[in-house]
């Protein structure tokens, strides 16, 4: 496997990959961030360039094995030849995170802006790091301290969307990670059933979207 550091070559990777969308997704977020300054400290490696058959994103300075069929997530988006895989060195076998907040036909033109609808006295607002043993709480996959580390590392490091109650409490909120992709995204049970979750994916759409992030619905 080769890394890519070149950043014309990062470029032009995300260029292919924009194409083969939404196939490319569990890759195509990784390369989108690290382009972006990537705040994941991530690397990409190829089996060769510039004709390569599969990608593989992954936290930088890991040993690359070169056997693909341990990837976490992974779908083929080349017709038979390509595969694309992607992978975090915590998240639990089976436990691929949610997709982009809307999945399937590409959505070229702006989300219909949702701050008019939210709830009287619910606000947008953010997370603190006072927040990640709740963010560990609720979880489904949480509840230990490897996960609570990871928590708090996509929390410090990639965007998410919170709305909080008039004292400033998170009633419900989306977190992003490495891939663009939606990580941990909930509602405490006392505030559901008045579209609060609708909100915050439509909020965190319209901010992917801004930052040149794809968006499926």
């Amino acid at each position: 496997m080769h890394i890519l550091t070149s950043p014309a070559q990062l470029q032009r990777l995300e260029g292919i990959l924009r194409k083969s969308l939404p196939l490319a997704l569990p890759v195509f977020g990784a390369v989108l961030n690290i382009n972006r300054g990537n705040p994941g400290q991530f690397e990409v490696l190829v089996d060769k360039w510039p004709e390569f058959g599969a990608v593989l994103a992954r936290p930088s300075g890991e040993v690359a094995s070169g056997d693909m069929g341990h990837c976490r997530r992974g779908v083929t988006w080349c017709p038979g030849t390509c595969q694309v895989c992607s992978e975090h060195p915590w998240v639990p076998p089976g436990a691929a995170p949610h997709p982009h907040p809307h999945m399937g036909t590409p959505l070229s033109p702006p989300l219909t802006p949702a701050s008019s609808r939210l709830a009287p006295g619910v606000r947008l607002g953010s997370l603190s790091a006072s927040h990640v043993d709740l963010l560990n709480n609720t979880w489904p996959y949480g509840g230990n301290a490897r996960s609570r580390i990871y928590l708090d590392t996509i929390l410090k490091r990639f965007p998410h969307v919170c709305l909080q109650d008039s004292s400033g409490q998170p009633v419900a909120w989306v977190l992003k990670d490495h891939f663009g992709t939606g990580a941990h995204g909930y509602t405490l049970p006392e505030h559901r059933r008045r579209g609060h979750m609708q909100v915050a994916l439509t909020v965190a759409a319209q901010r992917a979207q801004a930052r040149g992030f794809p968006t499926f619905g």
